[in-house]
């Protein structure tokens, strides 16, 4: 039997530890002792855009922000501002509260299942547009807020730059509208496509109004939002900004700027842009789900004929699985990005890298010398499920944001509308095995109650899986199984 070998160190080594200990002195000068900050150092954007930091270092630290237990000396509560970042009276506001907010100590104490940067169980819910209210409200009724479960980050930078290459493609299609509209003098209507989805179609006057009343499944500035399950952020950079204040009452120098202390908490600076740009390649080198067979040859069998049933039946209809990315490149910041958050004319450099590469161990496929293909079953597009039979994903009450997106009024032909409650992103498949609970709440516990529950657009295929046998359902149901975090 082998022996595990320890390396014990020399007594020549241990001098020379002693011997450098000058040195090491001055490495460690800077430590504190006692109480301290969860995030010690901070990242600088200068030294991003100048290149002096390697992409894994850039990392490595964003990881440390996104599991960093946030403390009062990081700038931990936000006593005078909302969740939204709207001032109010500091005085008697609570430290931590599960509705209205901060309600939690890290990022990964909502992602963790399976690790961390993945999604969350019941416990995790969050209260969306409660942590905009003031005075603070404690009740989880849905006439205060909108409850919603916790997705998983993984394969969120794939998902990012597929939705930025089909809002481009959206984007080309209306501005070749305005341009024959002008010329024409005449209104003009084209197909809206992006991916091999359709969004409906889109009238130009030849004012260049655009009237949005057939745009289908996306607001009407075109903008694919593919994070938040309504489809109302459009980068992971907007998610972690949101995020910092809402959860965890720490303002980012990007919004809130640098040397302010707005929500009166003693703190200035809570987190740089260079820390928003780790937080931010962190989750987007998070390695994007796969498919993994099981090793039982029954399980094995039945996952291979679900794949062609779940085909069959039409889900593919809407979570689509697979889409081709012109370009398996990442490049932050993105280029769509609100007010609020980092903008490509603000940096002097992109930071850039290909996914297949920092996502290692994904189911990005490289595909000819420039793209890659993207398994993540969803076509980002709006559905609405509901109908007089099947209603459970109508719970909502309250509307977050306008169909206008971050375009303005004038640029249409009739007046803005709240997006709808009803509607809700094409749910990302790719990571199911590992995403339980199902529904945007959280509140089916399994694969088959998640199909019961589909009507209204999902109608016809929620009916033609449950005109399946059982034995087919349970294929089906096998393959789902197979796409994971593994």
């Amino acid at each position: 039997m082998k022996k595990l070998s320890v390396l014990i160190p020399s007594a020549f080594a241990l001098t020379g530890l002693a011997l450098s200990g000058q040195a090491s002195a001055k490495f460690f000068e800077d430590t504190v002792i006692g109480e301290r900050p969860a995030v010690e150092k901070h990242m600088s954007q200068e030294d991003i855009e100048a290149g002096n930091l390697h992409l894994k270092k850039i990392i490595k630290h964003g990881k440390v922000v996104f599991d960093a237990r946030f403390n009062e000396l990081d700038g931990r509560g936000r006593p005078a501002t909302t969740g939204g970042g709207a001032p109010r009276d500091p005085h008697g506001q609570p430290e931590f509260l599960r509705t209205s907010g901060p309600d939690a100590n890290a990022c990964a104490g909502c992602h963790n299942q399976p690790s961390s940067g993945g999604a969350g169980d019941f416990v995790a819910n969050v209260f969306v547009l409660a942590q905009t209210l003031d005075p603070v409200t404690e009740s989880i009724s849905p006439e205060f807020s909108n409850e919603r479960n916790t997705l998983g980050m993984f394969g969120a930078g794939p998902i990012e730059m597929l939705a930025r290459e089909m809002t481009e493609e959206l984007i080309t299609i209306r501005e070749d509208a305005k341009m024959e509209a002008a010329y024409s003098n005449m209104s003009v209507t084209k197909p809206l496509e992006a991916k091999g989805v359709s969004f409906g179609s889109i009238t130009v006057t030849p004012e260049g109004k655009v009237d949005p009343t057939n745009i289908e499944g996306v607001d009407w500035d075109l903008i694919i939002k593919p994070f938040h399950q309504k489809g109302a952020v459009v980068s992971l950079r907007q998610f972690t900004n949101n995020a910092m204040n809402h959860h965890h009452g720490i303002q980012t120098t990007e919004r809130f700027g640098e040397n302010t202390d707005p929500d009166q908490d003693g703190v200035e600076n809570e987190l740089s842009v260079g820390d928003v740009t780790a937080a931010t390649v962190y989750q987007a080198t998070l390695p994007a789900p796969k498919q993994k067979l099981s090793l039982n040859p029954i399980r094995r069998k039945a996952a291979r004929e679900g794949e062609q049933l779940f085909s069959e039946v039409g889900c593919n209809s809407c979570h689509v699985p697979e889409m081709k990315l012109a370009s398996r490149e990442f490049s932050e910041p993105n280029p769509y990005n609100p007010n609020g958050n980092l903008k490509v004319e603000e940096v002097s450099e992109l930071l850039t890298w290909d996914m297949t590469r920092f996502n290692e161990g994904n189911s990005l496929l490289k595909r000819h010398r420039q793209g890659a293909i993207i398994k993540a079953f969803t076509d980002l597009k709006r559905h609405n499920l509901c109908d007089d039979d099947y209603n459970h994903f109508c719970n909502e009450q309250l509307t977050q944001g306008s169909l206008i997106g971050f375009a303005s009024a004038d640029d249409f032909t009739v007046p803005g509308e709240p997006r709808p409650t009803e509607v809700f992103l094409t749910r990302k498949l790719w990571d199911v095995a590992d995403s339980d609970p199902y529904g945007h709440r959280g509140d089916l516990t399994t694969i088959t109650e998640a199909v019961y529950q589909h009507g209204g657009e999902a109608r016809d295929v929620r009916d033609e899986f449950f005109d399946l046998q059982q034995e087919d359902r349970d294929k089906i149901v096998e393959f789902l199984k197979t796409l994971g975090v593994f």
